[in-house]
């Protein structure tokens, strides 16, 4: 497991070189690490995210069952709570693009 762990990141580090090999002067290591960057970001981002969705709903769900009454404003409180969840992986996605466009992708 650890060696293809370690293979994995060596691979990671050696193929951004290799596609800009025939590029002299381009702009050196910045664009490949920004691109890598931003994609484990979003990643790291969208994962959590739902994981923390998934336990905020598991829960709401389990209160409005022992408490029926409470059902409305349990509910009110989960949407609030889940939406600035779902803020943490826009603004992540916001940060990526940014990365992507400025260091990362060059359409000359």
């Amino acid at each position: 497991m650890r060696r293809s762990l370690i293979l994995g990141g060596v691979a990671v580090l050696v193929f951004p070189t290799a596609a800009l090999a025939a590029d002299g002067a381009s702009g050196g290591w910045i664009g490949p690490f920004a691109v890598i960057a931003a994609g484990i970001g979003m990643a790291i981002a969208a994962g959590l995210c739902g994981l923390g969705q998934g336990r905020a709903v598991a829960s709401a769900v389990d209160a409005m069952a022992r408490q029926p009454g409470a059902a409305a404003r349990i509910q009110t409180a989960m949407i609030i709570g889940l939406a600035l969840i779902e803020s943490l992986a826009i603004y992540t996605l916001v940060i990526a693009l940014i990365l992507l466009f400025v260091k990362g992708i060059q359409f000359s």
